[in-house]
């Protein structure tokens, strides 16, 4: 998915150069390339963000159940 992002930014890149001011280059860049292409790859990150958060959540999960079993039996 990377190489993509990487390719469709160049070929953005190319036809700002091209474009006859530096602001409409800047212009062109942006609104055909960064933003929709940083949009996409946000969009298309979804399930791995959502993923990486449940797994966060299941080891935060263990360490209390570890640690609150321990803790009473260290007290006796």
């Amino acid at each position: 998915m990377y190489i993509v992002a990487i390719g469709w930014l160049y070929v953005t890149l190319l036809i700002a150069v091209n474009e006859p001011t530096v602001v409409s280059g800047i212009i062109s860049f942006l609104f055909y390339g960064f933003i929709p292409c940083s949009l996409l790859m946000w969009l298309g990150g979804t399930k791995a963000r959502r993923q990486r958060r449940a797994h966060r959540e299941l080891l935060a999960n263990q360490r209390l159940n570890d640690g609150d079993g321990s803790d009473a039996r260290a007290d006796q």
